[in-house]
């Protein structure tokens, strides 16, 4: 492996993209550290030192790097553009027109993304507004920070001018992302989650070392590469469904003849359950942070009580459910079997043994639903590592190796690496994964 990457390096134009790519995350890293214009950055920086609880908002402030809770001019990162990604792709199911740009090939994806770009600014607009609503309420963001973190006296213009930073600053890293995708290595808006992501590992281990000691430290981070190659095997785990295609005479010359296999992952979802799942069970917390604290009402003490609370046994049972729930949607609304059966009927496959059309969407959707639920199961599980390490070691804030941020370092880190080792291949270069 080690021979692999002095290979890439020594390869004049793999090597260009490879530096490419780590110039633009190191743009993006300084970024954001850069404060917003308006902030006190020192009174930040004192709130974070104190540990303030920032709960609600761990999940943006993870793909962020902590650029959010610094307010810095990357605060609202890459979110905006994950989720404006993903209402799209929802819509392609509901909406015809988009499901017909779909279908149109190259030119109707490009439509797809520049709705998703325009999609993008507007929830930076938004979310940019909400920021700095709670920023300017002593103890709305750093709930155990009762100091002012913007400055009182900065007026309608400065608020504007904030806002018109922040969603820049979100357009900035659309664009970087895309820079990345096209002149580098990789798939940009990962990497650059990556980079976020990654960025706080090693402050995350430090802080854990520093409480616990070099004991807990150790067993940590044995535990942390244990994880990696059990989420590495599930990854790469896929059910193979051979197809066969069938020989056809087109003119004078004979097509087809033909094996092949349609891999169905085990993970098929992704990390998408996982922040679909995260992002409702944020809801109990909002509503309980606008109900009054001082008498709140029954149901928000309830909620305070077994929704909150990330060590609650409700809270892991509810959140385990959700992921199952939405591993189950979201597969069923990214993978038609019927659409699969019927190319394969149009271009003359078929699976031995099941005739083509509807038996063979039948099939497909039994194995599908059947595979499905392992990957679920494991989805559910890496997710509540975060929520057990904080009724064990009460270190749920520290502790990095777990839920959203392992799934999406390792995923990233296997896509980034399949894609320089089949550079590599077509140079006549042994890859890394051999």
């Amino acid at each position: 492996m080690l021979t692999a990457f002095a290979r890439a390096f020594r390869t004049p134009d793999l090597r260009k993209k490879i530096l490419f790519s780590m110039g633009i995350m190191a743009l993006f890293r300084l970024g954001s550290v850069i404060p917003t214009p308006g902030v006190d950055y020192q009174a930040v920086q004192d709130c974070i030192e104190n540990n303030a609880d920032t709960g609600l908002y761990s999940l943006i402030n993870l793909f962020s790097g902590g650029a959010l809770l610094q307010l810095s001019i990357f605060a609202l990162g890459i979110m905006p553009y994950i989720t404006a990604s993903i209402i799209v792709q929802l819509l392609t199911v509901v909406i015809p027109r988009f499901e017909a740009l779909k279908k149109e090939g190259q030119s109707g994806t490009a439509r797809l993304t520049q709705y998703t770009r325009y999609l993008t600014i507007g929830l930076a607009i938004l979310q940019s507004t909400g920021l700095i609503a709670l920023a300017r309420q002593p103890g709305q963001l750093f709930s155990g920070c009762p100091n002012d973190i913007i400055y009182s006296d900065i007026g309608i213009f400065g608020i504007v001018l904030m806002v018109i930073v922040m969603t820049a600053g979100t357009g900035v890293i659309m664009w970087l992302g895309e820079l990345i995708t096209d002149r580098g290595i990789g798939n940009g808006m990962s990497l650059l989650i990556f980079t976020s992501i990654a960025a706080g590992f090693p402050t995350s281990l430090w802080q854990i070392k520093i409480e616990k000691g070099w004991g807990l430290f150790s067993l940590v981070v044995a535990a942390g590469l244990v994880l990696v190659a059990l989420v590495v095997f599930v990854e790469q785990a896929q059910r193979r469904i051979p197809v066969q295609y069938a020989k056809r005479m087109i003119g004078r010359r004979m097509y087809g003849g033909s094996s092949t296999y349609i891999p169905l992952k085990v993970n098929q979802a992704g990390v998408i359950p996982v922040i679909f799942a995260s992002s409702l069970l944020y809801l109990p917390s909002l509503a309980v942070n606008l109900t009054d604290r001082q008498n709140p009402p029954a149901w928000s003490q309830w909620l305070q009580d077994y929704l909150v609370r990330g060590d609650h046994p409700v809270y892991m049972i509810v959140y385990f459910g959700m992921i199952v729930f939405f591993t189950y949607f979201y597969v069923a609304i990214t993978f038609n079997p019927t659409e699969v059966a019927d190319n394969m009927k149009k271009y003359g496959g078929f699976i031995p043994g099941i005739r083509a059309g509807r038996p063979t969407a039948e099939y497909l959707d039994y194995v599908l639903s059947r595979i499905t639920l392992p990957g679920a199961l494991y989805l559910g599980a890496i997710a509540l590592i975060p929520l057990i390490a904080l009724g064990l070691f009460n270190a749920n804030q520290n502790f990095p190796f777990g839920g959203t941020a392992i799934l999406i370092i390792v995923g990233v880190g296997l896509e980034t690496v399949k894609q320089i080792e089949s550079q590599l291949q077509q140079r006549n270069y042994e890859g890394f994964l051999r």
